[in-house]
């Protein structure tokens, strides 16, 4: 498995394209929102030969939705996210202007499926379990890939912090005991790829991180 890592938009976002050794290759937060910032993702994949075939998102705050309409209309591919999201991306550009954007600069978009604890996405040889871990957003989702040793935790941990829970559907306690549950069950070297700021570990946030103390 090979993992790039883009970092977009005005809240240096991570968003993460996934490859298999077929050269098939699925997004994970699609945050592109310039065109800059779009060319950039959709010619990493045409000029590597890849084949894109799943968009799928932890979470869908605006910064990591940005992209969804545009891989769907480049690509032919729509973003499969939690249900209870949902209403945050048919709302996208009310949330743009809130946070001071232009709302005729982000594109609103549509789900092509929906992701609950127990599903799992493949890719080929890559098998990703889908974990529920709402309190940053209601739809809160990791994206855990046993073999690889990897989880892909989007905004509800980062290295010694964790996302934030004052935004409507936050809940700080439930945020915690959900990453107690998942993260502490899962191997100390599993590696977290965040939506924002560098990786880190199982075993180096349960023994640096304050919040899960």
């Amino acid at each position: 498995m090979e993992i790039k890592k883009f970092v977009f938009n005005p809240f240096q976002e991570n968003t993460y394209l996934v490859i298999n050794q077929s050269k098939e290759c699925l997004i994970i937060d699609p945050g592109c929102l310039d065109q800059n910032e779009k060319e950039e993702l959709a010619n990493y994949i045409t000029e590597n030969g890849l084949t894109l075939k799943r968009v799928i998102n932890t979470h869908l705050h605006l910064d990591h939705a940005f992209g969804c309409n545009f891989i769907a209309q480049k690509f032919g591919v729509q973003t499969e996210a939690s249900k209870l999201d949902e209403p945050l991306l048919e709302r996208i550009r009310d949330y743009a202007t809130a946070f001071g954007l232009l709302p005729n600069a982000v594109e609103s978009a549509r789900l092509g499926g929906h992701l609950k604890g127990g599903d799992v996405v493949t890719l080929g040889e890559l098998s990703f379990d889908v974990l529920e871990n709402p309190g940053h957003s209601m739809g809160g989702l990791l994206f855990y890939e046993k073999k690889e040793g990897v989880v892909f935790v989007g905004d509800s941990i980062f290295k010694g912090s964790i996302g934030r829970t004052d935004l409507p559907g936050g809940d700080y306690h439930q945020l915690i005991d959900c990453l107690r549950k998942n993260l502490f069950s899962l191997p100390k070297e599993t590696i977290l790829y965040p939506g924002h700021g560098p990786s880190t570990t199982v075993d180096w946030e349960r023994c640096h991180n304050p919040y899960l103390e």
